[in-house]
This record gives structure tokens, C-alpha cells and sequence, in this order.
């Protein structure tokens, strides 16, 4: 099995196989012909980048719904779960993208009403808009007090960076 190599624009030189490519067959919103994606950054992090295979300049931000909201539970649109060609929740996972503001990084915001489905399996993935109409586009990551503090530490670290 070779491996390929990207030279990203976020994280240098990563080198992947074929097996770590996430097939998005749709594309992702806004990026319909970026169809192979692969996860890059620290599995030890809470956030990793969603890294375009074909363009080394585009990375999204994602994590683990779980991380954002513990009681998260999208219902997905059984359209999209034929897609990935998988309805058993053991072959599924679910990230969200975030937005990290570069001048204000305690304003992150979470995507919850459209998670990426992936069928760890088959690699095959979709963004899809669930079904909650609970779930915001927008919803803030961080408490106001902790959004407060970081803000403060940031200040106190040299002003908005």
C-alpha cells in the first residue's frame, strides 16, 4: 500500500493512504467538487481539521458533537443514511463543524443542524442537515464565563490575536 503525500498549507507535508480518505460523494456544501477529504491533526485534540485531499489550502474545522453538547442526537434523514450505505449506528460516527474567529477564538460556534455522517466502514460521508429543528446553525461553544476568562487571558497575553 503507497502512501500519498499533501503539502497543506495548515500542517506542512501529511502523509496518508488511501484507506484515510473520506469519500464525500455530494461534496461539502459551498465545496461540491471537493469529494476526498482526510482527518488531519492531533487525535489527542479535541479539534481536528477536515483537510481537503485536493486542495492544500482548504481545512475545516470539526469535533465530536459530543464535545460541544453531551446530549446530542441528531435524527438523520434515512436518505442520507442510504448514501453512506450504512443504518447500523456501530458503523456511523457524526462530527460538527466549528468556526474558530482568529481575532476572537471564545466566540467558537458549532454547526449542530448539519452534521457530516460517516460510515467509518466504507469512508463514504455527507454533511446533512438533521431533522432537529432545535439544533442552530450557530450555537456558542463556550459558556459566557469561560468565554469571559479566555478573553481576559488573551488581553492579558498581549491583546486580540
Amino acid at each position: 500500500m503507497s502512501n500519498m503525500k499533501i503539502n497543506t498549507e495548515r500542517f506542512g507535508e501529511i502523509e496518508y493512504s488511501r484507506e484515510d480518505i473520506l469519500f464525500f460523494p455530494r461534496g461539502i456544501p459551498a465545496f461540491e467538487k471537493e469529494h476526498e477529504w482526510i482527518l488531519a491533526g492531533s487525535d489527542d485534540s479535541a479539534i481536528r481539521w477536515l483537510q481537503s485531499v485536493n486542495d492544500e489550502n482548504l481545512a475545516l474545522p470539526v469535533t465530536s458533537p459530543d464535545a460541544v453538547q453531551s446530549d446530542y442526537n441528531a435524527r438523520i434523514p434515512e436518505d442520507d443514511l442510504k448514501l453512506v450505505g450504512s443504518v447500523n449506528p456501530s458503523d456511523l460516527a457524526l462530527l460538527i463543524v466549528v468556526t474558530i474567529p482568529e481575532s476572537a477564538p471564545w466566540d467558537m460556534t458549532a454547526n449542530l443542524r448539519a452534521p457530516i455522517l460517516i460510515n467509518i466502514k466504507s469512508r463514504k460521508a455527507v454533511q446533512v442537515i438533521a431533522l432537529n429543528e432545535e439544533y442552530p446553525v450557530r450555537h456558542i461553544v463556550f459558556s459566557d464565563e469561560v468565554r469571559e476568562k479566555l478573553k481576559a487571558s488573551a488581553m492579558k497575553d498581549g491583546g486580540d490575536k
